[in-house]
């Protein structure tokens, strides 16, 4: 086994100095105004130039490494089979409770490790009323403080495999899960591979169901048919088909050419910058986003290990899997399952076809929220985990001798 070592974020100054030296030469092009809908083009100029030069001049990445590094941070080595052996850097929080639940926390895109930090001080609690777990947050490999696949067909099955052989190496031989986003992805593969023996149950937002047919799910096909969708499920269903017409564009070119879209990604700051925003401003729910909080997001991806652009080849792979990922993460699991709908993700199907992706132990729906569920509501993702594994819940005392309680 490899051994686990401890990580402190540290990136050289001369790497902060030529940031600030690339902002300052950027070339920024002229725009279409649309007073009425100014993000319908993308991000608008006037605010991109804002963030630009507050990046350039003010932002304090310092700052910003120093209170990541107040977490515990670790790096290890994981081998992946028919692939390579990789860095994988992960945040690791066990709680003082002994009997803690051990909880597998996954990113999505784009996303990173840092969309832990705002559950994991609550999570971490607990043990009389309600009960607590160790967490664990890796930066997927290609993400973050990670290392790069740079091989053809690393895939989501890969990612799981990873994340799984994490959680082992840090002696959790069941633990359970929690993901959104490509974290979603993620978590089902985990649940559909090592499910039962070791992924003893899941909690996920963004789920994306396959539709119930009289051949593949009989009853649920019967009872959604008998039953009328409710307001939110059409405007779900609504926000889906305006997502699909007018807001994947960014997943097309991921999933077809990645690597061109990559230069820019990789070269222009900025123009990582207003990607990135784009999909913080469009995809939450009017969260108010603070300067540093979009610059942490961005400098995380800027300065990671594997490059901006190493992130967005999964989407390839996805895509150009057999069958493509988000099929194969439709099969049905018996792992128990946790759903978590926000009324303002990017995908929201009807609540029925959920019940095609195995038995579902827990349900929430939240007026207020977007796609960055842990970000923007971890009162929620925080409330649904301790709902969900508490005594009396749905999967409660799911992993032996680690019931999330004090003896």
């Amino acid at each position: 086994m490899s051994p686990i070592t401890t990580f402190k974020i540290a990136i050289p100054d001369d790497k902060v100095k030529r940031l600030k030296q690339k902002l300052s030469l950027t070339d920024f092009p002229d725009e279409v105004v649309d007073a009425d809908d100014p993000w319908s083009r993308g991000s608008p100029l006037a605010v991109v130039k804002r963030l630009a030069l507050y990046w350039e001049k003010e932002f304090d990445w310092r700052k910003a490494e120093a209170e990541l590094n107040e977490i515990p941070q670790y790096i290890t080595k994981i081998e992946v089979k028919g692939f390579e052996t990789y860095d994988v850097h992960f945040f690791h929080q066990p709680s003082a409770i002994t009997n803690a639940i051990p909880l597998l926390f996954v990113h999505g895109w784009p996303g990173s490790f840092i969309e832990v930090t705002k559950v994991l001080p609550h999570l971490i609690q607990g043990g009389k009323d309600f009960p607590a777990f160790h967490v664990v947050a890796p930066s997927l490999i290609d993400f973050g403080f990670s290392s790069a696949s740079k091989k053809k067909s690393f895939n989501v099955d890969q990612h799981a495999e990873a994340c799984h052989k994490l959680m082992h190496a840090l002696g959790y031989n069941e633990y359970v899960v929690q993901g959104g986003d490509l974290g979603y992805l993620i978590a089902r593969f985990i649940a559909l591979k090592y499910g039962s023996k070791h992924c003893k149950a899941y909690h996920i937002n963004s789920a994306v169901p396959s539709q119930p047919t009289a051949t593949s799910h009989p009853d649920i096909f019967a009872k959604a048919n008998a039953t009328l969708l409710s307001e939110t499920e059409i405007a779900g269903i609504k926000r889906a088909e305006l997502f699909s017409k007018e807001g994947n564009g960014y997943y097309r070119e991921q999933a077809t050419k990645p690597q061109t879209i990559g230069y820019s990604m990789t070269d222009s700051p900025v123009g990582l910058l207003a990607c990135i925003y784009e999909k913080l401003h469009d995809w939450s729910d009017n969260y108010p986003w603070t300067d540093d909080e979009i610059l942490t997001w961005v400098s995380i991806y800027y300065f990671s290990r594997a490059g901006a652009a190493a992130t967005s080849r999964v989407y390839y792979e996805m895509e150009h899997r057999q069958p493509a990922a988000f099929v194969a993460a439709q099969a049905y699991t018996d792992v128990p399952l946790g759903i978590a709908r926000f009324s303002k993700d990017l995908i929201l199907l009807p609540k029925l076809w959920n019940h095609t992706m195995g038995p579902i132990v827990f349900e929430s729906e939240y007026e207020i929220g977007g796609h960055f569920a842990a970000w923007e509501r971890p009162d929620a993702v925080v409330h649904d985990l301790r709902t969900m594994f508490k005594e009396g819940g749905g999967a409660y005392n799911c992993i032996t001798s680690r019931s999330g309680y004090k003896d």
